[in-house]
């Protein structure tokens, strides 16, 4: 059975004069990234597929690099579209990001829906993994907000920001492939990667 890891890109460049979606690692979210390649299961992934915001290809390419394998970035595995907005001050991004959570069926501000970007994770990772042969495990790197809708999805529960990742970015959690259509995943725990 096909092992999936949902990784989270770590610290980024923040540059309210450059779009969202091009930024890049900052030099700890790169060092960071490194640190996955020891996880356990690292030597196991056969795939590495990113959504195709820079720092997400980032992420994917560090890890890739050191086990030799290319990275397959997809479109539709982007963030939470919240280009209405562009950059918001970190306190006020908090806010706004709350309501997004607790209104999944409604637009904030012009965001996307939490439900729309819900399907489009889901729909998205689904149609990728049907791809892959049943015994290569696969990597997706990708972002907080989405990963937590999918997290939401294979635990079969209502979308809430209880689930996300604490602590900022460069989190991940394992799940099977079946968990996306049986929604039976239990043990979803987000863990962090190496901050030393």
């Amino acid at each position: 059975m096909t092992f999936c890891i949902y990784l989270t890109h770590p610290q980024v460049q923040i540059d309210p004069e450059v779009p969202v979606p091009d930024w890049g690692l900052s030099e700890i979210g790169r060092q960071r990234a490194e640190a996955a390649v020891q996880l356990p299961w690292a030597a196991s992934i056969r795939h590495v597929i990113s959504s195709a915001e820079r720092k997400a290809i980032e992420t994917g390419e560090i890890f890739a690099r050191a086990f030799g394998l290319p990275v397959t970035p997809i479109e539709v595995l982007h963030e939470n579209d919240r280009s209405a907005t562009g950059f918001l001050p970190p306190d006020e991004f908090e806010q706004v990001a709350d309501q997004f959570f607790a209104h999944p069926g409604q637009s904030v501000r012009g965001w996307e829906t939490a439900q729309g970007a819900q399907e489009r994770i889901v729909s998205g990772i689904s149609a990728r993994l049907a791809d892959i042969e049943e015994t290569e495990p696969v990597l997706f790197t990708g972002h907080g907000g989405v990963g937590t809708l999918l997290k939401c999805h294979l635990m079969n529960v209502p979308i809430s920001r209880s689930h996300d990742q604490s602590g900022g970015g460069g989190c991940w959690y394992r799940f099977q492939k079946s968990d996306l259509l049986q929604q039976t995943a239990t043990d979803l725990s987000w863990e962090r990667l190496s901050t030393e």
